[in-house]
């Protein structure tokens, strides 16, 4: 087995544990309160770990194995994200909260205003809005 297989099966082995864990247990546990939950616990990962850049929230995403992250529009009030990751098909059944609110936190930080963030899946990736409200500062 050459050097790259090798490497390509330790990535398919890593993601399918993680897949399991962040698929199937989180369900089991959480229940119907699963997506509220990821989202919360995605802003919580945020204030853990700030970030003060476009750049280094890509590098987390990478780091953290969600995919690689791009910015699509950029106004004072609204971000537009999008997400990829070789998962993303048909088939994928994930639920995208946790990011959404790890970005929801992120820009709250950022704008010192009252940020909330929504994702809407697109063929082979996701799309993360994130909207702040001006007059509810933080």
């Amino acid at each position: 087995m050459s050097t790259k297989e090798q490497e390509t099966t330790m990535e398919t082995v890593q993601l399918f544990g993680y897949d399991l864990l962040r698929n199937d247990v989180l369900r089991e546990i959480l229940g119907s309160e699963h997506d509220a939950i990821l989202y919360w616990v995605g802003k919580s990962l945020a204030r853990k770990h700030p970030i003060e850049t476009m750049e280094e929230t890509f590098a987390f995403f990478e780091k953290a194995n969600w995919g690689q992250l791009s910015i699509l529009k950029q106004k004072r009030q609204e971000y537009t994200f999008e997400l990829q990751g070789p998962w993303m098909t048909k088939s994928d059944q994930r639920c995208y909260q946790l990011e959404a609110g790890f970005l929801a936190q992120l820009v709250q930080n950022w704008s010192e205003t009252i940020a909330e963030a929504t994702y809407v899946r697109k063929r082979g990736s996701v799309l993360i809005d994130v909207h702040t409200d001006k007059g509810d500062s933080v």
